[in-house]
C-alpha cells in the first residue's frame, strides 16, 4: 500500500486555499493491508460543539506549539484514537478545503499498520471504524448533496457504511484522495 501511495501521490499537486482562517489538520488513514486496504474513520461525540455526531477524519485545530499542520494531524490523531504518531508514515498532503465553520483543513494521507488496537477518546469520539477502499471505488452513494462555496457549486457524494454516513467535508476529502490515487474520475462539478 505504502509504494502505491507514494507512487500515486509523488505527482499530484494538492490545491492551497489562498484564504486566512483558522487552521486545522486531518489524516486520512490507510491501513497497510495489500489485501484490501482500509480507511479509518471516526464519529465524533453527540457533546461536541461542532460536527457533533458527524462521520470524520481524526485530527483538529493547529495549536500555538504545533510545528506544522502535519504534527497537529498527527497529535489529534493520538488524541481521539489513540493512534501514536510513531505508527503513521505519512506519505503527502491533499487539497485543502473548507469547514463550514471557518476552519481551513489540510489532509495529511499516512500509512497505519493494519489492525492496530484504536482506542477512542470517549470526550471527543463515539466510534472509529474503517471501510474498504474498494466499496468507495465502486461509487454506490447514497445520495448527492449540493454544496456551495467561493460562488461556486460542489456535487458531494454521501456514502452509507453500515449505520454510518460519510458526507460533507470527509466526503469531499475522500473523493479528493480516490481521484489523486485511484483516479476515481468522482466529479464534484457534475450533478449526478
Amino acid at each position: 500500500m505504502r509504494n502505491l501511495l507514494m507512487e500515486r501521490l509523488a505527482g499530484y499537486a494538492p490545491r492551497q486555499l489562498a484564504l486566512d482562517y483558522p487552521e486545522a489538520g486531518v489524516l486520512v488513514p490507510v491501513t497497510d493491508n495489500h489485501q484490501r486496504p482500509e480507511i479509518i474513520f471516526t464519529l465524533r461525540s453527540d457533546n461536541l460543539s461542532t460536527h457533533r455526531g458527524q462521520v470524520s477524519f481524526p485530527g483538529g485545530r493547529r495549536d500555538a506549539s504545533d510545528a506544522s499542520l502535519e504534527a497537529t494531524a498527527l497529535r489529534e490523531s493520538h488524541e481521539e484514537i489513540g493512534l501514536p504518531p510513531k505508527e503513521v508514515e505519512v506519505i503527502a498532503p491533499l487539497s485543502q478545503v473548507m469547514s463550514r465553520y471557518g476552519i481551513l483543513v489540510t489532509p495529511y494521507v499516512g500509512v497505519v499498520p493494519d489492525q492496530y488496537p484504536l482506542t477512542p477518546n470517549p470526550a471527543e469520539i463515539e466510534s472509529i471504524f474503517n471501510v474498504p477502499i474498494d466499496f468507495f471505488l465502486e461509487d454506490k452513494r447514497e445520495r448527492t448533496d449540493a454544496l456551495s462555496f467561493l460562488n461556486h457549486t460542489f456535487y458531494v457524494p454521501c456514502y452509507r457504511w453500515q449505520r454510518f454516513q460519510i458526507w460533507g467535508l470527509s466526503a469531499v476529502i475522500l473523493v479528493d484522495f480516490l481521484n489523486a490515487v485511484y483516479d476515481a474520475k468522482i466529479d464534484l462539478l457534475e450533478p449526478r
